[in-house]
């Protein structure tokens, strides 16, 4: 839950999750990239998955905790929302700006647009909205007990998850992908495991696990490389220079 003496400074990029896992299966690996990097990266589930089929809350938060660590994120926050339920309501929008202005992130990583999981296109929208309005100056929000300056994201991007969509931008993440599979992978209670005694999910079989690797695949393929994570823009996306696509 969110913790109000969190202490979060500025990052490059901002991913933010309806669940714990969203970000790993859809993003990690341009996040565990960009560290590589140099660059400081946060991340901010909205929910703790506690109406997913296997595990719970309490584990769930452990797993991101674990997952966290191995992406090399600077912090991880959960906001407390409720799975399932949560709703674009302005409560709910604060919080996602309270966590926008005190990171002040360049980029922002959001859940698909529309996905098997109805919370997914739901939190999207939900996303975008808070990334726009925290740009706003009339709207007043703090943290930590401090007024907070208005932000806005230079870019807004959606990673690709269950629903296959044609990606606007892949980011090629061939040299991180194991990187990336140990921090789906850390979410234990959620994904394959021949040895648990809980009942059978969505995403709990392996076919699931080889899927990543299959879409990987053929996200890479677009762009002639091993691995790649996908991404839809909601708008046009500009460059300097043809060169920069070589």
């Amino acid at each position: 839950m969110l913790n109000e003496n969190l202490k979060i400074g500025k990052v490059d990029i901002l991913a933010i999750a309806a669940h714990p896992d969203d970000a790993e299966l859809g993003c990690s690996g341009t996040l565990i990239k960009s560290v590589a990097a140099g660059k400081r990266i946060g991340v901010c589930d909205m929910t703790a998955g506690e109406l997913g089929t296997r595990g719970s809350a309490t584990l769930r938060l452990e797993e991101a905790n674990k997952a966290n660590d191995l992406l090399g994120s600077s912090f991880r926050v959960n906001l407390g929302m409720a799975d399932g339920f949560f709703e674009s309501n302005k409560e709910n929008k604060l919080k996602l700006v309270q966590i926008i202005r005190a990171c002040r992130p360049d980029v922002v990583l959001c859940n698909a647009i529309s996905d098997r999981h109805p919370d997914h296109g739901r939190a999207s929208d939900l996303q975008k909205v808070a990334c726009f309005l925290s740009g706003l100056q009339k709207i007043d929000t703090q943290f930590n007990g401090e007024v907070q300056l208005a932000w806005r994201p230079k870019l807004v991007l959606h990673y690709i998850q269950d629903n296959f969509m044609i990606p606007h931008i892949v980011i090629d993440v061939t040299k991180h992908w194991d990187q990336k599979m140990n921090s789906i992978m850390a979410f234990s209670s959620q994904f394959y495991n021949p040895n648990s005694n809980e009942p059978a999910s969505a995403i709990s079989s392996k076919e699931f696990i080889d899927l990543q690797e299959g879409r990987a695949l053929q996200m890479g393929r677009y762009i002639g490389t091993r691995y790649g994570e996908g991404f839809i823009s909601d708008r046009p996306l500009g460059i300097g220079q043809l060169t920069e696509l070589i």
